[in-house]
């Protein structure tokens, strides 16, 4: 078990997010080597006690746990793949190839990609003898090391389970399910809410400054009715779950007259009406397709298709 308050982690990659991971572990007293082709992005890891390793293979087989955060997943296959290129002529470079030796460590990809990548992944790192989870980091880096940012992990649970407490100097740590790609569908799903809320924000901000109502007026009012419509979801889940959309507060068909309405507003008041408009396009798909008197989560079924 490598789950002791103070065990050792490597951190590979060390932009803005990998120097704050790598400042949390540090913060959490484990002892922290850090790794990056570029050896003066660790220059003040190192001055806060970390330990810079020479070559890549050495960050590797420096800890029981190696967190990679890198640009993408084929720079992870670049980097992991060949032992790492370093550009420095003063730095000694590591050419062992690791695609033919095993990777004596825990590996945490917290690199943004798809769920077919970090699935391909987990596959490429047992075939090389590592144990992997991929990671979804759900915060910025100033968040890192605080109860705000939600650390998202998936794979083998009993690996999480292994380094859970390590891993909690980052954040709110959670364990998804053995699904390699589930951190990455997560973290896709979460950006959608994301873009969709602060969109309809957007919306509602346009049409009232048409009015001479400035955002921060309107904004008290957005987060109520956010909120409001957060607290639908649960029950809105269960009717997705159960394949059953009874109308308990309104029909679709009586949605998509309030979404001609929204549509009419922005056209007369001169604000762009192209979201609206897709969104009503869609309900009209489904009340076509006969479902106008359910309940808008019936919605699913064109939100599910290709």
């Amino acid at each position: 078990m490598n789950n002791t308050p103070h065990a050792p982690v490597t951190v590979i990659g060390l932009g803005l997010m990998g120097q704050a991971l790598a400042g949390a572990f540090l913060k959490a007293g484990h002892p922290t080597t850090v790794w990056n082709r570029t050896p003066a992005k660790a220059a003040a890891l190192v001055a806060a006690g970390a330990r810079s390793a020479p070559t890549l293979g050495d960050a590797l087989g420096a800890s029981p746990l190696t967190i990679v955060c890198l640009t993408d997943y084929d720079a992870v296959y670049e980097l992991l793949g060949a032992n790492g290129v370093e550009p420095d002529p003063t730095t000694p470079i590591d050419t062992t190839p690791i695609d033919t030796t095993p990777i004596d460590t825990t590996l945490i990809n917290l690199t943004s990609g798809r769920a077919g990548q970090a699935r391909e992944a987990a596959e490429w790192a047992e075939r090389r003898g590592a144990r992997y989870l991929d990671g979804a980091i759900m915060a910025i880096p100033s968040g890192i090391g605080t109860a705000e940012a939600v650390i998202l992990h998936s794979g083998p649970e009993q690996v999480f389970a292994e380094h859970a407490s390590t891993l909690g100097a980052l954040g709110t740590v959670t364990h998804l399910g053995a699904d390699p790609g589930l951190a990455s569908l997560y973290d896709v799903a979460g950006l959608a809410m994301m873009w969709s809320v602060l969109n309809a924000w957007l919306q509602g901000t346009a049409l009232l400054a048409k009015a001479g109502v400035d955002a921060a007026t309107y904004a008290p009012f957005a987060r109520q009715i956010a909120a409001g419509v957060a607290d639908w979801l649960p029950g809105y889940a269960e009717q997705i779950d159960k394949g059953s959309f009874p109308a308990e507060v309104a029909a679709l068909e009586t949605d998509a007259r309030a979404m001609e309405h929204l549509i009419e507003e922005s056209e007369a008041m001169g604000v762009n009406a192209e979201l609206p408009r897709l969104i009503k396009a869609m309900a009209d798909r489904a009340i076509a397709a006969g479902h106008g008197g359910e309940q808008y989560p019936v919605l699913i079924e064109e939100f599910g298709k290709p």
